[in-house]
C-alpha cells in the first residue's frame, strides 16, 4: 500500500455513507443521533481524496442499517451520497441516495412563529425543492444551511 492510500479497517456489519460532500461528515453524523455519548462504533473520514467529488467524506457506522428516513435527510445535505450495507464484511447493497419528494420530523422551521416551533404537537413536514426544502405549514423556504435545521432528539 503506498503512502497516497486511504487506510481505513472494513466493517463487519453496519453501512457505509460514501461520496459525502466533503464537510458534511459531521451534519451526517448529527442526523443519525451519533454524538460521543450514543456508544456507537464509528468511522469518519473528513476531505479524503475523491476522483468524482474532488474531495469527499466518508461516514462507517457498525452494526447499524439506516433507516429510509434518515437516508432522506442525508440526501439533503449530500445528495450524491451513496449506502452501502455491508454484512460478514462484504457489501451486500449499494445505493445512490434519492431526494424525496418531502420530509418530516427531521427538521425544524426557522420561522419562530410557525405552529411547528410554538408549543403544539405537531410534526414538521417540509417539501423538498430544487433548490432547498418548503415549510408545509407556514411556507418559509431554505435554501442554504438546510444542516443547521436538522432536529437533533
Amino acid at each position: 500500500m503506498s503512502d497516497h492510500e486511504l487506510r481505513v479497517s472494513k466493517i463487519r456489519d453496519g453501512t457505509v455513507i460514501d461520496h459525502i460532500a466533503a464537510g458534511q461528515a459531521l451534519n451526517v453524523l448529527a442526523i443519525l443521533g451519533i454524538d460521543a455519548d450514543s456508544g456507537e462504533t464509528v468511522s469518519v473520514g473528513m476531505r479524503v481524496p475523491s476522483d468524482r467529488l474532488g474531495t469527499k467524506d466518508i461516514v462507517k457506522v457498525e452494526g447499524r442499517e439506516l433507516s429510509q428516513d434518515e437516508v432522506d435527510v442525508i440526501s439533503l445535505i449530500a445528495p450524491a451520497a451513496t449506502i452501502n450495507i455491508v454484512r460478514e464484511f462484504d457489501v451486500a447493497e449499494k445505493h445512490r441516495v434519492e431526494r424525496p419528494a418531502e420530509v418530516a420530523g427531521v427538521l425544524s422551521c426557522p420561522n419562530r412563529r410557525c405552529i411547528t416551533t410554538e408549543d403544539e404537537p405537531v410534526e414538521s413536514r417540509f417539501d423538498v425543492l430544487d433548490d432547498g426544502i418548503r415549510c408545509q405549514y407556514c411556507g418559509t423556504i431554505v435554501r442554504e444551511g438546510i444542516a443547521d435545521h436538522i432536529d437533533v432528539r
